[in-house]
């Protein structure tokens, strides 16, 4: 698992080496309005009460029977005011997150993060009906022990991490229902709020905008 992950490191920086030259202009990407979306409610999901010691637990008992525990999370953008803002899940009234969460033993990056979507921003569980674009990796995050601090990259010391988040981009449709768990809310946040608001956000949200660089936004107005 270590390795596939540090291998999808080195595929990144292939990928970008091989366009160097080719074209220097930003990536287009296209935004829609949040008014082009339906936002609806479905039956609330079963949250169990961790405070981080049992987080970290958690980490440590997975790690011993799985190894490397990898979560995927999706970077959605919808326009709002001729702004690009960032769709967040926020549990309890107070935590912010990304859509997205752990894969499973054996399950592949672009699966476990539809099915994640699926399950927390979809009227179906079993997918019918909801496609999902998830275009290429943003960057990753490394827990490289049973610790809080999470990094932007993986420390060269570090041979055994313990968690690998990664971070996806996530194209969204003209239109498209959002069904979500009453026990969450999903948030259109500005990115410009968003950006270096670690107090508020955590690290990853708030290093979104950073990811974001390359990219081009072209508002489409409906």
């Amino acid at each position: 698992m270590v390795e596939e992950a540090c291998e999808s490191v080195m595929n990144i920086g292939v990928e970008i080496q091989s366009n160097e030259g080719k074209n220097d202009e930003c990536v287009e990407l296209d935004i829609y309005p949040l008014s082009s979306y339906y936002f609806g409610y479905k039956d609330a999901l079963l949250f169990k009460n961790y405070n981080l010691h049992h987080q970290l637990h958690k980490i440590k008992s997975n790690y011993a029977a799985h190894g490397l525990r990898t979560c995927v999370e999706a970077v959605i953008l919808v326009e709002l005011f001729k702004h690009p803002h960032l769709l967040l899940l926020q549990v309890r009234n107070s935590t912010f997150k990304l859509p997205g969460g752990r894969l499973r033993p054996g399950e592949s990056d672009i699966n476990g993060l539809k099915r994640k979507l699926t399950r927390n921003l979809s009227e179906n569980e079993d997918g019918n009906g909801t496609e999902w674009e998830v275009s290429g990796c943003l960057g990753m995050w490394w827990r490289p022990d049973f610790e809080t601090l999470l990094y932007p990259f993986l420390p060269p010391d570090v041979k055994q991490p313990k968690e690998c988040t990664k971070l996806f981009l996530v194209k969204l449709p003209v239109s498209r229902k959002f069904i979500v768990p009453k026990n969450l809310r999903l948030l259109a946040v500005p990115l410009c709020q968003i950006q270096e608001n670690d107090k508020t956000y955590g690290p990853i949200i708030s290093g979104v905008p950073h990811l974001l660089s390359k990219f081009s936004f072209n508002i489409i107005q409906s």
